[in-house]
C-alpha cells in the first residue's frame, strides 16, 4: 500500500494527526474508527443491508448511515441497537500496556 502525502510539505495523515492530536485524542479517534469498522464488516458479512438493519434495529438508516462514516458519535443504547441484530455487543475488558497513555508525558 502506498502512503500518499496530504499536504504540500509531503507530511502523511498520520503524521499530522501525531501533531495535532493529543495522545488522548488519537486513541479516542482510533476507538471510534474501529467500532466504525467493526460494525461494517459485521452488516458486510451477514449481508444485511442499511435498511434492512433499520428494521432489525430500529434505528434509522441515515443515522446507521452516519454511523458507519463517523460522522456521528451515538449515543451508547443506539449502538447497542445496532449491534444487538448483528449478534454483537460492546466488551469491556483490559487495555493492554502498549495502549496505556502516560499522564505524566
Amino acid at each position: 500500500m502506498t502512503v500518499k502525502t496530504i499536504d504540500p510539505n509531503g507530511h502523511t495523515w498520520e503524521e499530522v494527526r501525531e501533531t495535532l492530536l493529543t495522545p488522548e485524542e488519537r486513541a479516542a479517534s482510533s476507538l471510534r474508527v474501529a467500532m466504525m469498522v467493526e460494525l461494517i464488516k459485521a452488516r458486510a458479512e451477514q449481508g444485511i443491508s442499511q435498511k434492512k438493519l433499520e428494521e432489525l434495529s430500529g434505528v434509522s438508516q441515515p443515522v446507521i448511515a452516519r454511523m458507519e462514516k463517523g460522522h456521528t458519535s451515538p449515543q451508547l443504547d443506539t449502538f447497542l441497537k445496532v449491534l444487538a441484530p448483528l449478534g454483537k455487543t460492546l466488551y469491556i475488558g483490559d487495555i493492554p500496556s502498549e495502549a496505556l497513555i502516560d499522564p505524566e508525558e
